[in-house]
């Protein structure tokens, strides 16, 4: 399915359109069928990946426990297991990615994950990149070094492509919301 153009039909529904169409989606995603069909290509210790809502992004784990409606994994990554609904899993192996619409200003939020490298500028017209660390309904929490986080709105980040962290003066950038000395 291509979500990039779903999303942008989606944008020019109402919000009675969205609620509607949010029942009947819930009603497919617990569907006896369809999780049936999904538990029986599901074993113990299985490799999978499941889209985490939070994250905006793929996680790669391992199934410890399958149950009626949902399973336990273990995040590869953190170690942490995770009771999550069947319909989490991507066993197709589908591309999760929303792309922004080319010529736009920001990143829109539904494009963004945690853990992408991005940029932005500060009242000083300085560049300072970092990780997104958090998506928050109107800014991301950007982690620009070990000491300094950043409440920056999507419409002031730009895409890095070169992940290599870049230490500006961070305390010249008071544009934005917040500032987490943390």
């Amino acid at each position: 399915m291509d979500y990039t153009a779903i999303l942008e039909a989606l944008n020019k529904a109402s919000l009675f359109d969205l609620h509607r169409l949010q029942s009947a989606i819930y009603q497919e995603l617990i569907n006896p069928v369809r999780v049936e069909q999904i538990k029986a290509q599901l074993k113990v210790g299985q490799s999978i990946s499941y889209f985490d809502p939070q994250a905006n992004g793929l996680i790669d784990a391992v199934i410890l426990k399958i149950q009626k409606t949902r399973c336990l994994v273990r995040n590869v990554k953190d170690q942490k297991n995770w009771n999550i609904p069947f319909y989490y899993l991507n066993l197709d192996d589908v591309d999760t990615a929303i792309q922004p619409k080319p010529h736009t200003t920001g990143i829109p939020k539904s494009a963004l994950q945690v853990g992408t490298q991005v940029g932005f500028k500060g009242r000083d017209n300085h560049e300072l990149f970092g990780e997104v660390i958090r998506l928050n309904p109107k800014t991301a929490t950007v982690k620009i070094s070990e000491q300094h986080t950043w409440l920056v709105p999507y419409s002031r980040l730009f895409p890095v492509i070169d992940g290599t962290s870049y230490d500006a003066n961070p305390t010249q950038a008071s544009l934005f919301i917040e500032h987490d000395e943390s």
